[in-house]
């Protein structure tokens, strides 16, 4: 499917149970330049027939639904009518946000909080993030699918590393939109064992953090879990930056969260975090840049590579947006450019032949 046209209209599809709920969704996208309601479904079945009908841009899609839920419904579509489709969840429960992670494995790109109400706090950002994840939703020239393992087998092999001049002691990575499935296939590819720590920034809606953590840690297999203040990192194990705060590691291994203003808009930024590690790891350090709109991350992952760290960005082809990973590139901060599975590989072999090297 072709992206949306530069200054084009974005046609959606509204998908939920409730009336209320689809009445403000279609005020909050079709009170938005550039963004037009095409048509409202009330369940799954009727999603699938609309979808093959109206052919939208971009479709959001409640969850939980009567009769075929919102994960069979996108199955179905992704089947027969494939398009971009946003997932939005009214809940913050971490166990419910987890199992609505799910949705990625379906086929939906993107998993947000439903704008509450007017009288909801948090209701501007909210609706602000809905406007913003379908337009650029809509830009993604083709819905992102991630092979099959069985295709992957088949692919060539990633390029060899040379063993790096210092062992690796941390990995840190960074992502955005298209993030979650990008981080599941990382961490899938890298053996549970890995002798170092790997600190992660996802850009997400606060209340989804720990559910997201949930949902990772048991969709790839490795350990994963939302970071404190002043914990001791260990090997491994994933740790997940908090919302609110900005996350740095400092030497040996410890977490730091700190306050301060937003870098990029963005609180967590990855450029935080990709500077600290700069500072107490040095060519120790390992960076990851995956998929995410803006450039967030960027600079510091050349200020990383110049200091001689790994550094790794994820390719155009694999990227739901290749806004973050694609700033990187331009400015020649990666010394590795591929998908998610074989940066796994590649870490994993550097971590391996840097924990080898006899040390001085």
């Amino acid at each position: 499917m072709n992206s949306v046209a530069a200054g084009g209209t974005v046609r959606v599809l509204v998908v939920d149970d409730s009336p209320v709920a689809r009445e403000l969704l279609a005020h909050v996208l079709g009170g938005a330049s550039r963004i037009q309601v095409v048509g409202m479904a009330r369940d799954g079945e009727e999603a699938v027939r609309e979808a093959e009908r109206l052919r939208p841009d971009v479709i959001v899609m409640d969850i939980h639904l009567p009769g075929m839920d919102g994960f069979a419904a996108t199955r179905r579509i992704m089947e027969t009518s494939p398009t971009r489709i946003v997932m939005a969840t009214a809940t913050s429960d971490a166990n419910e946000v987890a199992a609505n992670f799910r949705a990625i494995d379906a086929g939906a790109l993107a998993v947000l909080a439903k704008p509450r109400g007017p009288g909801h706090p948090q209701f501007a950002a909210a609706a602000d993030e809905l406007v913003r994840t379908v337009r650029v939703m809509s830009e993604v020239p083709v819905v992102k699918r991630w092979p099959r393992h069985g295709a992957t087998a088949r692919a060539p092999a990633p390029p060899s590393a040379p063993s790096p001049s210092s062992a690796v002691r941390i990995v840190v990575a960074g992502a955005s939109t298209g993030g979650p499935i990008a981080l599941k296939e990382l961490l899938a590819g890298l053996p549970k064992d890995l002798q170092v720590p790997i600190l992660v920034v996802q850009h997400i809606s606060d209340s989804f953090v720990d559910g997201f953590a949930q949902w990772l840690g048991d969709s790839s297999g490795y350990a994963v879990r939302v970071a404190t203040d002043g914990e001791e990192t260990r090997s491994g194990a994933a740790y997940v930056a908090p919302s609110g705060s900005h996350m740095q590691v400092r030497s040996p291994g410890t977490v730091v969260l700190v306050d301060g203003p937003k870098e990029h808009g963005v609180k967590p930024s990855v450029s935080v975090l990709f500077r600290s590690a700069a500072a107490a790891f040095g060519a120790a350090a390992a960076a990851v840049l995956l998929t995410g709109m803006g450039r967030d991350g960027a600079q510091e992952l050349k200020l990383l590579r110049d200091g001689g760290s790994i550094t790794f960005a994820q390719d155009r082809e694999s990227s739901v947006v290749f806004g973050m990973p694609g700033a990187a590139v331009a400015l020649g901060a990666a010394q590795y450019v591929l998908p998610p599975q074989k940066i796994a590989t590649v870490l994993a072999g550097l971590v391996a032949r840097g924990r080898k090297k006899p040390h001085s």
